[in-house]
């Protein structure tokens, strides 16, 4: 097996990510992912890793994640974010992919629905109602997905969004 690298890199005190994620709705809920020592949620998904085809990349994280195959259909939108986190700034380049799992993968009032160890932390998943203030109650990031999982669009949207402007403002 040949070595693997992760496309997430410092840079002159900055950090860059290449990172894709699975929107995976259900019954008007959306599949987020929170791990134990962070105060945010996020999409299930990853990083993508050199040589490896971004679709190809999301499957691998969603098995590794929740332990059961994932088909990933339709791109839903590119992302340029830039945020601070953990003293470091970030560059990261997102892709948002549809999503689908197993049909008996569903919401079922659980609350985590799945706990699962990845990389040293316990990942807790819990399917959040698109309807009502879950997302934001949930602190779903990036800042512009909630409004976006809301009212997703026909074609690929292309998003830039610089959270450290809105911190500032």
């Amino acid at each position: 097996m040949s070595e693997r690298w992760v496309l997430s890199f410092p840079l002159g005190g900055r950090r860059f990510n290449y990172r894709v994620a699975a929107v995976i709705v259900v019954d008007g809920h959306v599949l987020a992912s929170r791990e134990d020592d962070d105060d945010y949620m996020m999409l299930p998904g990853g990083r993508v890793e050199l040589g490896e085809a971004s679709a190809l990349s999301l499957e691998r994280e969603i098995a590794e994640e929740l332990g059961m195959p994932g088909t990933v259909g339709a791109l839903l939108a590119t992302s340029e974010n830039f945020y601070h986190r953990a003293g470091e700034d970030f560059h990261e380049i997102g892709l948002f992919y549809r999503a689908t799992l197993p049909l008996h993968a569903v919401p079922d009032g659980k609350a985590p629905w799945l706990v699962r160890e990845d990389e040293g932390h316990l990942l807790h998943n819990y399917w959040l109602p698109l309807a009502g203030d879950a997302l934001e109650r949930m602190n779903l990031l990036p800042r512009w997905l909630p409004t976006f999982l809301r009212n997703l669009p026909a074609n690929p949207a292309h998003i830039v969004f610089d959270e450290r402007v809105e911190a500032a403002q």
